[in-house]
């Protein structure tokens, strides 16, 4: 490879819309997307800016986006975690309000939450995608999806980038400290679009939220969420039944 890095061994961390390895003895994480997915040279823009100004982000190993055959690679730091513990709510909303106020800062053109929305709402419109999904619940998700949709839209708070998805799973605890990971998603919209994806005791620590509108913006997302479950290509294990699961929840909430 033309940055000199020694790979003989790949190791699958995640396998799910895209491919992230951990190559060895190099110690370099490698993610890679099918060809036809062209957020990666975003994703690593907008993870360079924020590094740039100091955000708590994780580090590209490269900032090249490579193209190999049909498919799509890009280069990271990879991170030994250093606990299994969960994040202290406190901890969580410090990391993401700096993360926050780097996002403030980087100007990039980037689609509008309301975006991601209308991929979930042509996903549910999809009956080839989704045939396993009933029409009552197909009727219920699309008038969920519209109706929250236009709630947040017009919600009158201030919009700015947004990490998109900064759930556990996007927030790592290394030596270094709180790192965000997966910027991909990266979309506009209001604060508590993004607190919506975390655990709930973080917008506790997180200044100046808007609690009613954080509840219908973890709905929506809860609702994206479940229509991506419902995908005939969804990887996410056992995601039939955590697609019933989240539908009756929702329909909770709802009520």
């Amino acid at each position: 490879m033309e940055l000199g890095l020694i790979a003989r061994d790949a190791v699958v961390i995640q396998d799910s819309n895209k491919l992230t390895l951990r190559l060895r003895p190099c110690d370099v994480l490698a993610r890679v997307s099918p060809m036809a997915d062209q957020s990666a040279r975003f994703e690593v823009d907008v993870a360079q800016r924020l590094a740039d100004l100091g955000s708590p982000v994780a580090a590209l190993e490269a900032p090249q986006v490579f193209v190999r055959d049909d498919y799509i690679v890009t280069l990271w730091t990879y991170y030994e975690p250093v606990t299994t513990q969960a994040i202290p709510p406190a901890a969580y909303a410090d990391a993401l309000e700096r993360l926050h106020a780097g996002m403030r800062k980087v100007e990039l053109a980037a689609p509008r939450f309301t975006d991601r929305v209308s991929a979930a709402q042509t996903l549910v419109a999809d009956h080839e995608r989704t045939p396993d999904l009933a029409d009552v619940d197909r009727a219920f998700l699309a008038d969920t999806l519209a109706r929250l949709r236009q709630t947040v839209s017009q919600s009158g708070r201030p919009e700015q980038l947004l990490h998109g998805e900064p759930h556990p799973g996007n927030l790592l605890s290394t030596d270094a400290g709180l790192l965000f990971i997966d910027f991909e998603t990266c979309c506009l919209g209001p604060i508590e679009f993004d607190l919506a994806h975390a655990p709930v005791e973080v917008a506790d620590h997180y200044p100046g939220v808007d609690h009613h509108l954080l509840r219908n913006c973890r709905i929506l997302a809860l609702a994206m969420a479940t229509t991506w479950r419902w995908d005939r290509n969804d990887r996410f294990p056992d995601a039939r039944r955590i697609g019933v699961e989240w539908l009756s929840e929702i329909r909770i909430l709802m009520s």
